[in-house]
């Protein structure tokens, strides 16, 4: 059954939005102390990771709840969602931060407690360092497409905070105060680039995309131990939903048999495919060998 197959991971959002909130303070902190445009888009890009993690935690709940009379596949696909809005949010915090920095190009500003202030924003970046890497280690452990894009949300926010350190340190060095701005810019558009990939893996899973190839190889090998003169099979068809596997196919054998005995082979067949991919929901339609009909896909 799907609703066996699900899991609640929410627990690992909340420790998202806690970490968010903790960063938030530490890098507005940062920018009051300093006043540097680069540290206030640093902090504007972790506001939007809040958002993102409450709309993961959302997302998570609803993922984990078992299919019901009118989600009869249950409600993995809830994780592309939110997956897309995390995407999105990712563009607009670049976007933000682009035009805060051109207005900072045309009114540069003179940066005060620089040592403090990127001290503080060193921490914070620790923070969502730690936090990031544990979403997306959980995130692949789980095939949890929302903590995996969470997770790197997270991360993009501590290169972010990396790229914008380096250049408050290098204006506090030269007096270059271009430098500021300029480095948020070149994050930014690091930032939109990455917003582009996860909206792009979200809305593949939405379309049901077949899965890995390493796991069809998987399905196939258990196939082919069972197919000979007797018993085959054709119209394969796969698609991932969330962290689930669908499979679906024709399953070919003699007329003759009885319906036990082809009920018997679909069984131990569907057995081994369990075993041989993890949370694998097979379909196997049994049908004649010897029906032409038998031949034909699955009706569209």
């Amino acid at each position: 059954m799907v609703a066996d197959n699900t899991r609640d991971l929410s627990k690992w959002a909340l420790l998202s939005i806690a970490a968010s909130i903790v960063v938030i303070g530490l890098k507005v902190l940062a920018w009051q102390l300093t006043g540097s445009v680069g540290l206030l888009s640093d902090a504007a890009e972790s506001v939007v990771n809040l958002v993102a993690a409450v709309i993961a935690f959302i997302a998570l709940r609803i993922a984990a709840k078992p299919a019901d009379d009118e989600h009869n596949f249950g409600h993995v696909k809830s994780e592309y969602f939110s997956a897309v809005v995390e995407g999105v949010l990712i563009v607009v915090a670049a976007i933000v931060i682009i035009a805060t920095a051109v207005e900072r190009l045309i009114n540069p500003v003179e940066l005060e407690q620089v040592g403090i202030g990127l001290a503080v924003s060193v921490l914070a970046s620790v923070i969502n360092a730690l936090v990031a890497w544990q979403l997306i280690r959980v995130g692949r452990a789980y095939r949890s497409l929302t903590l995996e894009a969470d997770g790197k949300h997270l991360m993009t926010d501590v290169w972010t905070t990396a790229g914008v350190v380096l250049g408050v340190a290098a204006v506090a060095l030269t007096g270059w105060l271009v430098l500021d701005p300029l480095i948020a810019i070149a994050v930014a558009i690091n930032i939109i680039f990455v917003g582009y990939k996860l909206m792009r893996s979200s809305t593949m899973g939405l379309m049901d995309s077949a899965i890995p190839a390493e796991q069809l190889a998987a399905i196939d090998e258990v196939l082919d131990r069972h197919r000979s003169a007797e018993v085959d099979f054709h119209d394969i068809r796969t698609r991932e939903a969330g962290h689930l596997r669908f499979v679906q196919m024709h399953m070919l054998v003699p007329g003759a048999w009885t319906v036990k005995r082809g009920h018997d082979l679909v069984e131990e067949i569907e057995t081994e495919l369990h075993d041989a991919v993890e949370d694998l929901v097979p379909t196997v339609h049994l049908e004649p060998i010897d029906d032409p009909r038998s031949y034909e896909s699955w009706r569209r």
